[in-house]
């Protein structure tokens, strides 16, 4: 079984935008999934906007980095 980080964000509703409640959930092999709670279904991440856009980049960077980070300390530079 491949390792997992899951994370949730409630994202708040803007002017005719309702928010979503989603979790996002990256596998140690680079997949993601992305679902939004209240209705089940699974997004890509094109279908994100504003924070919770905002918040995918973030933590997509964040694993990039531990990623790079691991393999320097395994394999030296």
């Amino acid at each position: 079984m491949t390792g997992c980080q899951r994370f949730r964000y409630v994202e708040p509703a803007r002017g005719a935008y309702p928010g979503r409640d989603l979790t996002f959930k990256f596998y140690e092999d680079g997949r993601l999934e992305i679902v939004d709670n209240e209705t089940g279904s699974r997004l890509q991440p094109g279908d994100l906007r504003g924070g919770s856009y905002d918040f995918y980049v973030r933590q997509r960077i964040s694993f990039i980095r531990r990623r790079l980070q691991e393999s320097i300390a395994r394999y030296g530079a």
